[in-house]
């Protein structure tokens, strides 16, 4: 990755002392342009982003290895990356991976599988999401397919049964599509609580990731694993306070408030 601020290479220098982090990713567009939907990345930030993990010694394991694991003392720096949903452009995605020798963890919706989504449009990416082939060639390839339930709900605003009929039925659909054994969930909208951490648990996971910024296991538990969103807006050098500091909140502003804090004592 090129043009990185001095500072924000010199703040890296600590990366990885407290512990694993996880990438949150969903849509990477084709070309250098910056997406319209914050939740997209161009494929050159992408890639960039790769080889900055790769140059800086970052190991990339699935999350299942990770939730096996979660007490496990992480030498050195971790990133776990994650796509949220499936689209189909992921597939070019999981080829830059590929290359570099890296892995990933998709969550997949299992009832939009080969479809367009089914969810209500926020602007995200037209087209279908990744098909029952394409995804049992990633996971032949060293990727892990999770569920992302059937249908991309937000789970806090079910009755118990649909609850765990979203959490089972699409661990079950994606495993039999796939025969493999589906162990990794994640909230749709980052949207959970304590009701919804205990059917994750019932339906069989092994782990579950929110969508709440810090590091990875900051709550000393599987089934609140924690994410650091990448935006479109995501310079070098903001990618590299996030890996740094597991905030959103690397803005220069933020920084110079945090090491005032410090010097106050606060």
């Amino acid at each position: 990755m090129t043009r990185i601020d001095p500072i924000s290479r010199a703040l890296h220098r600590q990366a990885g002392q407290h512990g694993p982090v996880i990438l949150m990713y969903h849509a990477v567009i084709p070309g250098q342009t910056v997406p319209a939907w914050p939740w997209a990345v161009s494929m050159q930030q992408f890639r960039d982003q790769l080889d900055f993990l790769a140059t800086e010694g970052y190991q990339t394991p699935t999350m299942a290895e990770l939730a096996a694991a979660p007490t496990k003392t992480w030498q050195g720096r971790t990133a776990v990356i994650t796509f949220d949903d499936g689209y189909a452009d992921n597939l070019a995605a999981c080829e830059e991976l590929q290359r570099r020798g890296m892995r990933a963890t998709w969550f997949i919706v299992a009832g939009s599988v080969g479809q367009p989504p089914r969810w209500p449009d926020d602007g995200r990416p037209a087209g279908r999401l990744l098909n029952a082939d394409e995804l049992r060639e990633m996971q032949e390839n060293g990727m892990e397919i999770g569920s992302h339930t059937v249908n991309h709900v937000r789970l806090t605003e079910l009755d118990d049964v649909s609850l765990m009929q979203e959490l089972a039925h699409s661990k079950a659909m994606l495993e039999d599509m796939l025969d493999n054994p589906v162990g990794s969930f994640a909230y749709p909208y980052g949207d959970w609580d304590a009701r919804c951490v205990q059917a994750a648990q019932q339906a069989g996971y092994a782990a579950a990731c929110t969508t709440e910024a810090g590091w990875a296991l900051r709550d000393q538990t599987p089934y609140q694993l924690r994410r650091l969103t990448i935006f479109n807006t995501d310079t070098p050098g903001r990618f590299t306070r996030k890996l740094s500091f597991g905030s959103h909140d690397v803005r220069w502003r933020d920084l110079t408030r945090y090491a005032l804090r410090r010097l106050r004592g606060i």
